[in-house]
């Protein structure tokens, strides 16, 4: 799926198209959220989840690498061998 459908999708159809198609990478812990990394054809989704009722409030889509970098030390390269 290309970034630009995904970014037309409901956020049912988001959250199915991560479940399905989505590499879960990393995670990041914030204040009041948990961020999920997953990395789909070309590009990469944040989830933001709340903390409180463990609802995702908003997605992130991103293709470039530099957003990557608070979750280089979280990413275990070792497992990708």
């Amino acid at each position: 799926m290309k970034l630009s459908e995904f970014m037309v999708l409901t956020t049912e159809e988001k959250r199915a198209i991560l479940v399905k198609e989505g590499v879960p990478i990393a995670k990041r812990d914030l204040l009041k959220h948990m961020v999920f990394l997953f990395q789909l054809s070309g590009y990469y989704v944040e989830t933001y989840c709340s903390k409180q009722s463990k609802a995702i409030e908003e997605y992130r889509v991103f293709h470039d690498p530099e957003f990557l970098i608070p979750y280089l030390q979280a990413i275990n390269i070792e497992k990708m061998y």
